[in-house]
């Protein structure tokens, strides 16, 4: 026997319009941009795309000049030595320009002996380099660019998982506080044949038996509420979980999202970020191989030296010097190891391909999936709607006749646990829809990020 309260709590969410498109979802939206801006997992992510931002960045600097200060001085005695003749060689033309002088103006000199290791010596320059030609710079720089855009790519896919989970713990909740409802529903029937029981006790028209099953039916009952108000506080916990709140925090339900509609298009699966995932990962490996095959194409640097070097940390103008200069490297044979790096980019490639066939086929598996169990869950709420209806009818028959007694107890109970099992099994086949509507959105990507 419903009262005017259960009704409307049982009957307002089941008046689903199936002409009508689908509604706004504010309250809910507000929780899926609270999970956006909060959500432990999603911050990684975007911590992720940060790192390949800052990797572009790295690639692009490699373009520009590299400037470093170098400086070294060096102490040294002993080792190998320059000996230098120049007392043998000169010695003997000083004395004969001395006795045609006549004089001592030419003195005699020392042979010399230089160290080769310079001592108490520096040499403190800037060294600049500049890539003129080097492919792999390009190369790197275009890779980077595609990993983040595979990088936005997994984003978005978090994030369309993060909706999903987030309407399905909603739909969760509100399942579990149906069945509460339901159950406290069940009980204010327990608790009215307990009364009639009582009643029909003291007139002597029942025995002590149908009291007792009644009470103990109340026990029953007041059990499953305990189990189902868990339930209710267990699914408010992984709902505020989702987006990294205060795990008992009050959850608002709104009556606008229980009554999403399915979408009206059927669309494919072209547009799913997980397709650009695979996409931007082929580019890349594609690049990969083409960066590898620039390897045959020389790589040319240039150079500049500005520095002062002298002994005795002397400074001034002949001490300071600039060189600079061109350098090329070209590899003519590396044991094979370009052609190895090709054939493995080159293998990345294929599989690349080979992985986005399986996913577009995979997906369009789970968006036909999605709509079937959307079909389903549909005709399940349709036949559950009109067993409650027919539940609810009988037990108020069973009921008049059992206040009349022209009934067993044992067949009103099983009269009244058929009537709560309808109202569970609508409540369930309810939130199933609002499930399969969440599933199928995700397979159709359709949800506005």
């Amino acid at each position: 026997m419903f009262t005017v309260f259960i009704k409307r709590k049982l009957i307002l969410g089941a008046l689903l319009s199936l002409s009508a498109g689908a509604g706004a979802q504010p309250v809910l939206d507000g929780y899926i941009r609270d999970a956006f801006a909060g959500n432990q997992g999603l911050k990684q992510e975007w911590l992720n795309l940060d790192k390949a931002v800052y990797a572009l960045q790295e690639a692009r600097s490699y373009y520009l000049p590299n400037v470093s200060f170098n400086a070294n001085y060096t102490l040294a005695d002993g080792g190998r030595t320059i000996d230098l003749p120049i007392g043998d060689l000169m010695n003997p033309v000083y004395s004969t320009l001395n006795q045609l002088t006549a004089s001592n103006r030419f003195p005699q000199i020392s042979n010399e002996s230089v160290l080769l290791n310079p001592s108490n010596f520096y040499d403190a320059k800037l060294h600049t380099t500049l890539p003129l030609v080097n492919m792999e710079i390009g190369y790197n720089k275009q890779i980077r660019k595609e990993l983040i855009s595979r990088q936005q790519a997994t984003i978005n896919v978090y994030k369309r998982e993060l909706v999903k989970d987030i309407k399905t713990a909603y739909f969760r909740y509100y399942q579990a506080t149906q069945a509460v409802a339901i159950y406290q529903a069940a009980q204010a029937l327990v608790r009215e044949n307990i009364r009639v029981n009582e009643s029909l006790y003291r007139n002597g028209s029942r025995n002590a038996t149908a009291l007792t099953r009644a009470q103990a039916e109340g026990q029953k009952t007041e059990a499953l509420i305990n189990e189902q108000q868990n339930n209710v506080k267990n699914a408010k916990q992984y709902f505020n979980f989702l987006l990294n709140r205060d795990l008992l925090a009050d959850i608002e339900l709104d009556t606008t999202a229980l009554s999403a509609q399915p979408p009206a298009s059927f669309e494919g699966v072209g547009q799913r970020e997980e397709l650009l995932q695979i996409k931007a990962a082929q580019q890349a490996f594609s690049l990969q191989k083409d960066m590898q095959q620039s390897n045959r194409i020389p790589k040319l640097n240039a150079f500049l030296d500005l520095g002062s070097q002298a002994f005795n940390f002397k400074v001034d103008s002949k001490t300071l010097y600039y060189f600079g200069g061109i350098s090329l490297q070209w590899d003519l044979f590396a044991g094979g190891r370009n052609n190895t790096k090709i054939r493995q980019a080159d293998a990345e490639l294929k599989q690349a391909q080979a992985q986005l066939d399986q996913t577009e086929l995979a997906l369009k598996l789970q968006q036909a999936q999605a709509r079937n169990n959307l079909n389903t869950a549909m005709t399940n709420y349709n036949n559950a709607q009109v067993q409650a209806s027919l539940s609810e009818r009988y037990y108020n028959d069973q009921f008049k006749v059992y206040k009349e007694g022209q009934l067993l107890y044992i067949e009103l109970l099983d009269a009244q646990n058929q009537l709560t099992g309808a109202r569970l099994q609508l409540a369930v086949a309810r939130t199933d829809i609002w499930i399969a509507l969440a599933a199928l959105e995700r397979s159709q990507a359709a949800y506005p990020l």
